[in-house]
């Protein structure tokens, strides 16, 4: 049987900032409806690596290919990179999920805020479309961050923290809403730090430690083996540190 194209080619990537990596010479592949976890001690490089995919960090080098063409990105930053000190209602910070594709001032119809009041529906949060967001619960901000997320209806979704410092309901609930949208097709790659929420809801994951440690099923990935190796690889992020010597590669 011939093996379907990847959605996403990493080859020998390094990325990192003023030149000293933080993810070095990664290769693999993630493919279409994947539901991948990517995990690792603290400063092992996980949120760098997301934002290489979201194309906010350039290479420093390697590169990150799409062999089924240029797709569409969604990305769930970590709460506290948020700002959320605007004068918003909680209706239309949701909206603001219709800009990617629809243009920052394009008219807000009819249609648009029945999309958006079913994006609230769909993580629990009807009924609240005209809270202010300084009112909301920690949960209850992460749900509308979801909804929003859902909104922007993209292939590829990427997920940084999603459920930390949230409560066990909400955790629940969304974790069962990731496994609904990769049933319904689209490809997710989340940053975790649970194992026992990755070894659950998560078919597929990537143990990071700056280099690779394993990627592949879970199952496979997470043994006590490779999380104490991955241990040993961490070390603190060192600015003063040589200039990584790139070089080109293809994955594997």
């Amino acid at each position: 049987m011939v093996q379907e194209q990847p959605l996403v080619c990493l080859e020998n990537l390094t990325l990192g900032y003023e030149k000293h990596p933080a993810v070095h010479h990664l290769s693999g592949h993630i493919y279409s409806q994947d539901l991948l976890a990517v995990v690792g001690p603290n400063g092992a490089g996980k949120s760098t690596l997301l934002k290489g995919l979201m194309q906010e960090l350039r290479p420093l080098g390697g590169r990150i290919g799409w062999p089924q063409g240029k797709i569409s990105v969604a990305y769930l930053p970590q709460r506290s990179g948020l700002n959320l000190d605007f004068p918003l209602t909680v209706e239309d910070f949701v909206s603001l999920g219709h800009w990617p594709r629809l243009g920052a001032f394009a008219a807000f119809s009819g249609k648009r805020r029945q999309q958006v009041r079913g994006a609230m529906e769909a993580v629990g949060m009807q009924g609240f479309e005209q809270a202010s967001l300084e009112s909301l619960s920690g949960g209850q901000l992460q749900r509308i961050l979801f909804a929003r997320l859902l909104l922007e209806d993209a292939q590829l979704l990427l997920l940084d923290e999603p459920f930390a410092a949230v409560d066990e309901q909400t955790t629940s609930d969304l974790l069962h809403l990731v496994q609904q949208l990769n049933r319904e097709g689209k490809t997710l790659v989340a940053v975790l730090h649970d194992l026992h929420q990755v070894r659950e809801y998560f078919p597929q994951t990537l143990l990071l430690a700056r280099d690779l440690v394993d990627w592949g099923p879970t199952v496979s990935v997470l043994t006590q083996d490779n999380l104490e190796k991955a241990r040993g690889m961490r070390g603190p992020f060192d600015p003063l540190a040589d200039v990584c010597e790139t070089q080109p590669g293809s994955a594997h």
